[in-house]
């Protein structure tokens, strides 16, 4: 038991040094909060893998496209984890700019020179996004990785994804960096904005907002009339202001260092 004197001085301490209590407790309950959305996003990007498969199996070229693009939407979604969580099954799913497996390999031949023969990368694409769908039930997460996937990815949708995207020969990367910033935005007001809402309000709105601009900058009605500028501005704001509500989260600040795929 702390008696009165230790007490007095963990007080004085803590306003010396600004030690706030640990919100560990708090945030490791929003993380299982979120576990179901990067499952659904996950089982999302499965089922369009599984429709993709079939359609091209019966040589319908524009079913298969559509499938494709639906299994990304879900992949993209889920972003702010998969890099960072699951490095190995992230470069055999989404390897770019060598795409020699996963999404981008079925997109050259099925955009790029209209072809379904497709049949042994869709299975193996299937094979490694059910393989991270059961993953999921029983990964271990941490608010410590899920922000650090958050900055790299809001960051990495102004630099990498600016110029024209890693979807270019299917023309989706607006709808890439959409689905990402909506990954984003969910992971944030799920995750964090509550605790850092509790210690710094002002910090909390100034990243809603920069999280508002991001939005609103990929609204744009196609790639030609991003504001690139614009994009990366807001794009390095949101990652700053995420960095700096580290501390107040009681988390280790994150790098902008670029993920391995």
């Amino acid at each position: 038991m702390i008696n009165a004197r230790a007490a007095a001085c963990i007080a004085l301490l803590t306003v010396i040094v600004g030690v706030r209590p640990s919100g560990a407790g708090a945030l490791d309950e929003a993380v299982e909060r979120y576990r179901p959305f990067l499952t659904e996003g996950i089982g999302d990007a499965l089922a369009g893998a599984r429709l993709l498969r079939d359609r091209a199996g019966a040589s319908d070229l524009a079913g298969a496209k559509a499938a494709w693009i639906s299994a990304r939407a879900g992949w993209e979604r889920s972003e702010v984890f998969t890099a960072g969580f699951v490095p190995e099954l992230d470069a055999l799913i989404d390897a770019w700019p060598n795409a020699d497996s996963g999404f981008h390999a079925i997109e050259a031949k099925l955009f790029g020179v209209g072809q379904t023969d497709v049949g042994n990368d869709a299975e193996a694409l299937i094979k490694n996004l059910d393989d991270l769908h059961d993953k999921l039930r029983n990964m271990p997460l941490t608010a410590q990785g899920l922000l650090d996937g958050t900055v790299r990815l809001a960051y990495e949708v102004g630099e990498s994804k600016a110029d024209g995207g890693e979807s270019r020969i299917s023309g989706t990367s607006l709808d890439d960096m959409r689905n990402n910033v909506a990954g984003i935005d969910f992971a944030y007001r799920t995750l964090f904005a509550d605790a850092l809402k509790a210690v710094d309000a002002k910090l909390d709105e100034q990243t809603e907002s920069r999280i508002a601009q991001l939005k609103s900058v990929v609204a744009a009605p196609d790639l030609t009339h991003v504001d690139t500028f614009q994009l990366r501005r807001a794009s390095e704001e949101l990652a700053v202001a995420l960095q700096m509500a580290s501390a107040s989260l009681g988390l280790q600040r994150p790098t902008l260092e670029a993920q391995t795929r």
